[in-house]
């Protein structure tokens, strides 16, 4: 059984995104050592599961991107998970408009390398509160927003796997529940 792990970025303050819903914050984080770890992270992926606003926003940026990343993301299939029907120009793509559970259950029983969910925000809580996260790969950012989005909607018992810093002051943090 294939394991889903939530990849986000967040603020030391556990925010996802700003109080505008913004995320300059991140970039300035970003580093080579950090990026060679995104590649990395993208290369491991069997496929990439994501809600419909951040597929959208990544089916305009990753199919005409010359950025190493790219060739992971266009390559490999995805997963949308939307109730409301979507237009999918973006590579090989299966929209998941079920049950969230019986959904990411089914994923799971598939062979292949393991399932990466990139967000956005309200994806995320969503599988988090309804403990379908198998592992939680956590970005934490050298910066506090004071506002913005929340990753956590709930309490969430977690246990640290490992832990690697980047030069730049980012902080990634592997976390199974407990």
């Amino acid at each position: 059984m294939r394991q889903l792990v939530l990849q986000m970025s967040m603020s030391l303050d556990g925010y996802v995104l700003g109080p505008e819903g913004d995320l300059d914050w991140v970039f300035p984080g970003f580093d080579d050592e950090m990026r060679q770890w995104n590649l990395d992270t993208l290369e491991r992926a069997g496929v990439h599961a994501m809600g419909s606003h951040t597929y959208k926003e990544m089916a305009e940026v990753w199919p005409t991107s010359d950025e190493p990343y790219a060739p992971p993301m266009n390559d490999k299939p995805k997963v949308v998970f939307s109730r409301t029907p979507i237009n999918t120009p973006w590579g090989e793509v299966s929209v998941a408009s079920g049950d969230l559970s019986e959904e990411v259950a089914r994923l799971k029983a598939q062979d292949g390398k393991e399932i990466l969910a990139h967000g956005g925000a309200r994806f995320a809580q969503a599988l988090s509160s309804a403990g379908l996260v198998d592992q939680y790969r956590l970005r934490v950012h050298p910066v506090a927003l004071g506002a913005g989005t929340p990753l956590f909607v709930d309490r969430r018992p977690l246990a640290l796997t490992e832990a690697r810093a980047f030069p730049r002051g980012v902080v990634v943090h592997d976390y199974r529940p407990a």
